[in-house]
């Protein structure tokens, strides 16, 4: 008797939220594809039913991380993409001590950056997507405020997802943490933004499904 559709989606989804987590903690090129399927539990041999490859896999866990927020994970802190002040509620929550600590949900920004340099075109354009995405919430912003500037939101960006793999990278927590508020202030100052925590969830906010689009 053959499996329902919803049976091959939900074990897509499991290969998928699996190759993200391990891609997140170990690195894309340390991760196999036997180690993916044995985190949702699955057998290699079932594989290329539902990808070609790795790197295909590692750009379906990028749109996923696209299409839903990460900050659902982060006790409560949402961001509202419809407010005035969206571009500072994106850099408070990315420089934000919970993505710093929630490895395995982390942006993929963060956590591979070697690698895909070290990758093929189709886990670039993955990464490539992600990017774009961050850097169109503070486009967006500055001309909204009637200061369009294409470059200052890619260089805000750039500063986010530098300073948190920098925060990542040392060992100490109190230094760590500097970096992150030193980028924060940074990307603050160069929106010309005021800073603003990422506003907690309630019953009248308005979020859109995906993080940074």
């Amino acid at each position: 008797m053959p499996y329902p559709p919803e049976h091959h989606d939900a074990i897509r989804v499991r290969i998928i939220e699996s190759a993200q987590a391990l891609f997140n903690r170990r690195g894309f090129t340390d991760v196999s594809i036997d180690q993916v399927m044995a985190r949702a539990g699955l057998t290699r041999g079932g594989f290329y039913t539902y990808f070609r490859g790795k790197s295909d896999l590692y750009a379906e866990a990028v749109e996923r991380t696209l299409a839903i927020t990460p900050w659902s994970r982060w006790g409560g802190v949402s961001i509202d993409f419809a407010a005035r002040e969206a571009a500072e509620q994106v850099i408070e929550a990315y420089l934000s001590r919970e993505h710093f600590e929630d490895i395995e949900g982390s942006c993929p920004m963060v956590t591979l950056p070697s690698d895909v340099a070290r990758s093929g075109p189709v886990v670039k354009r993955a990464f490539e997507r992600v990017f774009s995405a961050m850097t169109e919430v503070f486009e967006e912003a500055l001309r909204r405020e009637g200061r369009p500037d294409e470059r200052l939101a890619m260089a805000i960006a750039g500063i986010c997802v530098g300073g948190m793999v920098v925060s990542r990278s040392v060992d100490s927590p109190d230094l760590a943490a500097a970096i992150r508020a030193a980028a924060r202030r940074t990307a603050l100052e160069l929106g010309g933004w005021g800073s603003s925590r990422p506003r907690k969830r309630r019953g009248g906010s308005r979020q859109r499904s995906g993080p940074l689009r």
